[in-house]
């Protein structure tokens, strides 16, 4: 039986962890946590806030997915929009999606995010 979500794992380029984490920990405010030994060898880097995990693991032959990407379910969207577009990174807002306000951008290496801050209901 299935009970959570663990972590949503994305591929990075070999080399790319610098920028990575000026990204997740900077633009998006999450904390890096450290992989186990056993695991750091393979580079990449893992991140968190709260229940939420992300993982960035290194491919050889790296290419960002055109349409794959985590919804990610925040709060003050406008705010968080302003400090990806400050760390360069590009910001698409969507209105398809009802009852809810988002955007998407990628990472510096190309992955597709999505932002999505529920509405509030309607009175």
């Amino acid at each position: 039986m299935i009970t959570a979500l663990d972590h949503v794992q994305l591929a990075a380029p070999p080399g790319s962890e610098d920028r990575l984490r000026a990204f997740y920990t900077g633009a998006l405010g999450l904390a890096e946590t450290p992989k186990p030994p056993v695991l750091a060898g393979r580079g990449g880097c893992w991140f968190e806030a709260g229940s939420v995990r992300l993982h960035l693991g290194i491919e050889a032959d790296f290419r960002p997915a055109r349409k794959a990407h985590p919804g990610l379910r925040v709060t003050g969207i406008d705010a968080l929009a302003a400090r990806i577009a400050a760390a360069g990174a590009p910001v698409g807002w969507d209105e398809d999606l009802p009852g809810h306000r988002r955007f998407f951008s990628e990472d510096p290496v190309g992955n597709r995010l999505e932002f999505l801050e529920p509405l509030p209901p309607p009175d």
